[in-house]
């Protein structure tokens, strides 16, 4: 038998190798479809979820995600959602304990909302002239407000005080340049700043202390703005300013 083992091991190596081979290029064919989703908002519905960094409990998990918290669904790997939480993380969790979120109830008030009035509020007006004069100090032109550009500023700070929370990111309209496309707003440059206090001259001072926020404001690469001012229980005001350049 030793023998007859050892005449024939080359045919054996051969067929142990070919076999490895059918094995190896099966496994890299054998991934899981992916799948185009027709929603890309969900919220957790379970008390913690792993978000996990492969379509697998035995990936990694890479964040903990509560009941009720949002996350911006990109796709599906078999039973699992590619995802983006609040955190700008991106991962995988099990599709069972996403619900898709109510995106048409939200758009259609969202319709509703940016059709008001654009006029300038007495506070909006000053924080605009306040900032105008810090560009004139630079010898930069006065921003000029944009009508559809105010009424999103608006959405934003009111979505800011409703859901309380303070992030460029939102849950309704995710990061203000995907709000920006959502709303039709054309621009060659854009950013935002936002701030929670309950006196503009020191929010003002705030932003001139922060080099980003700072940067926004003196940039001669915009030339429109939009900027809200609401009221907000914890803040006492909630500022949001876009910028845009034409």
């Amino acid at each position: 038998m030793k023998e007859y083992f050892i005449k024939y091991k080359g045919i054996y190596f051969i067929i142990i190798i070919s076999f490895l081979s059918i094995l190896l290029i099966t496994r890299s064919f054998a991934m899981s479809t992916y799948e185009v989703v027709d929603y890309d908002l969900g919220i957790v519905n379970t008390e913690y979820l792993n978000m996990r960094s492969g379509s697998a409990i035995t990936f990694d998990a890479i964040d903990l995600l509560t009941k009720n918290e949002y996350v911006r669904i990109f796709g599906k790997i078999g039973d699992w959602y590619i995802v983006q939480n609040e955190e700008d993380k991106i991962g995988t969790v099990h599709s069972r304990y996403i619900t898709p979120a109510p995106e048409e109830k939200a758009a259609a008030t969202n319709t509703e909302v940016i059709k008001e009035s654009s006029v300038l509020t007495e506070d909006e007006s000053y924080l605009l002239e306040l900032i105008n004069a810090e560009r004139r100090k630079h010898n930069l032109t006065d921003l000029k407000i944009d009508n559809e550009l105010q009424n999103v500023a608006r959405l934003k700070a009111t979505d800011l005080v409703n859901n309380n929370y303070f992030s460029h990111t939102s849950k309704t309209y995710g990061t203000p340049f995907e709000m920006l496309k959502q709303y039709n707003i054309s621009y060659k440059t854009a950013s935002e700043n936002i701030a929670g206090n309950p006196d503009l001259d020191s929010a003002l001072s705030s932003w001139l202390d922060s080099e980003s926020h700072k940067n926004n404001i003196l940039s001669n690469d915009y030339n429109y703005t939009g900027i809200a001012v609401i009221d907000s229980i914890a803040y006492g005001n909630i500022i949001v300013q876009f910028f845009i350049g034409k």
